[in-house]
């Protein structure tokens, strides 16, 4: 193995690192990458893999059928509560 190591300063005066393209692991890091960003790009472009849409649905969704229920009807039946005096009814028996 080479004395260089696997990552290195940037020297731009950041803290970050990049991958040693003189280090055999380094160059392979760089390889592997590189292949792995155009498998993707490829994939994407294409939609394939993970980037293919969704197959349309093969079926009809479920509706439900229609409220066919007939409404209460107000009636002038007894009910059982008593009747409420309206506010402008004269008060008294």
């Amino acid at each position: 193995m080479s004395d260089e190591p696997v990552l290195k300063r940037s020297k731009w005066g950041t803290n970050r690192y990049y991958y040693n393209p003189r280090h055999p692991v380094g160059l392979a890091l760089i390889v592997v990458t590189l292949l792995f960003v155009g498998t993707m790009m490829i994939l994407m472009t294409n939609r394939a893999g993970p980037f293919e849409p969704a197959p349309a649905p093969t079926h009809t969704p479920w509706t439900p059928a229609p409220y066919e229920h007939p409404r209460p009807s107000l009636s002038s039946s007894a009910t059982p509560w008593p009747p409420v005096p309206s506010a402008t009814a004269p008060a008294g028996p």
